[in-house]
């Protein structure tokens, strides 16, 4: 019943925006359809925060939800987690080009609202300024905000005027006053400088190069790497470290930016090989039904488990070992799994704290529902417009329900990359 009616609304949704929606009594995957459903439930995530924040009024309408465990900081720093992970999420999407079909007009309008979101977010006279200047959270989710503006420079940055643009850049500058410690927050402080260098602004290449160096010394192998000296069985590899190594690599490739020892280009080719590896193991975790291993720390960020996938779909970089329609039919599977549970929002829009519905307990002590917005992460491959192969590609069975179904499959061994 609950499926039935998150379903329900989720037609009821497309329906009101001119959006066909998804076949709710038709079992994932469902060619044709997958992207309509990822486009819905982009639009249900991304609607609520932005309308608010355009207004200034993310403060007053979005009711926090803290961890039951909440280690004590402000939860002041909900809004910017919120606003920051959604919009790193869905930046490839409103850098598609307009067009007059009902997904063109919806994403002109939510580009916009975007915008404008970005101005109360740096604007002091605004009541969604943000919390810049006071717990060093603000590191972590400033590295998202930036994060976005990388994805999609031409549509969320080159359009702000000339004070909001001068207004980040010193707030990020400002964060400098984070010293981060040797865990994956090494990578959001060279993310805000990645993003600097890259609007032509001074860059402090200790904080990009010894991250980069770090994390380089965590690998361990066969795809993974250690957060900090210590090895960790969760999905920190999809949350922080590939996509924010692979990006923030590029960056310096792009701009020629001095290195520590090698070149950013040697170290972006093997750092994309490693999430390729990465990805694989991924798409085998995902079970014949969409399931996958609840492990770890940070559960609660839902879908952000497959952020890897997603990006590699959309920069059409995925492995050979990963056909197109095997990834998208498996995340179309994933996407049902967890987030046909009603209870995943609240009867505002907003997310709430949980894995597969409304569970705060799973919760961590730094989590809060503005850190749920992180799942908008596993919506990347929407960066590519409907026609792409991505979206077109017959589906394929992933490899778990090939081999659970007593069917061929590939053999999976180490790799030494």
């Amino acid at each position: 019943m609950k499926r039935r009616h998150f379903m329900g609304s989720f037609a009821a949704a497309a329906g009101a925006m001119g959006l066909k929606s998804a076949d709710a009594a038709t079992p994932a995957p469902r060619t044709g359809n997958d992207r309509e459903w990822m486009l819905n439930l982009l639009r249900r995530m991304a609607e609520p925060v932005l309308e608010a924040m355009a207004k200034g009024e993310l403060k007053k309408r979005f009711a926090l939800e803290l961890s039951p465990t909440w280690d004590g900081r402000s939860p002041q720093v909900a809004y910017l987690e919120c606003f920051g992970r959604l919009i790193a999420g869905i930046a490839p999407w409103l850098a598609l080009p307009d067009d007059a079909t009902p997904e063109g007009r919806l994403r002109a309008r939510l580009r916009q609202l975007a915008l404008q979101s970005y101005a109360h977010a740096v604007d002091p006279s605004s009541p969604d300024y943000l919390s810049w200047r006071e717990h060093g959270q603000a590191l972590v989710d400033s590295s998202y905000f930036t994060n976005a503006l990388l994805r999609a420079p031409k549509a969320l940055w080159d359009p702000l005027d000339a004070t909001t643009k001068q207004r980040i850049v010193t707030e990020i500058k400002g964060l400098r006053r984070v010293e981060p410690p040797y865990i994956n927050w090494m990578l959001f402080a060279a993310m805000n400088e990645a993003f600097l260098l890259s609007v032509g602004e001074q860059a402090d290449p200790m904080r990009t190069n010894v991250a980069i160096r770090k994390v380089n010394e965590w690998y361990v192998g066969d795809g993974w790497i250690k957060d900090g000296e210590t090895f960790h069985f969760d999905y920190y590899n999809s949350y922080v470290m590939y996509p924010m190594l692979v990006e923030i690599l590029e960056v310096l490739e792009r701009h020629n930016a001095p290195f520590w020892n090698g070149k950013p280009a040697d170290l972006r080719v093997q750092a994309m090989k490693r999430m390729q590896r990465y990805g694989e193991h991924l798409e085998r975790f995902i079970s014949p039904t969409g399931t996958y291993p609840p492990i770890g720390r940070s559960l609660t960020y839902r879908t952000a488990v497959f952020q890897p996938l997603a990006l590699l779909g959309w920069r059409k970089q995925l492995p050979a070992s990963l056909p197109e329609g095997q990834v998208r039919a498996a995340m179309q599977a994933v996407h049902e799994a967890v987030w046909s549970d009603p209870t995943n929002f609240t009867k505002d829009g907003y997310l709430t704290l949980g894995f597969v519905g409304h569970h705060p307990e799973l919760a961590d002590i730094y989590s809060n529902n503005g850190s749920m917005y992180i799942a908008s992460e596993s919506l990347l491959a929407l960066g590519l417009p409907a026609t792409d192969s991505y979206w077109t590609s017959p589906a394929q069975d992933w490899t778990q329900k090939k081999a659970f179904a007593g069917r061929a499959f590939p053999k999976d061994y180490a790799v030494n990359y």
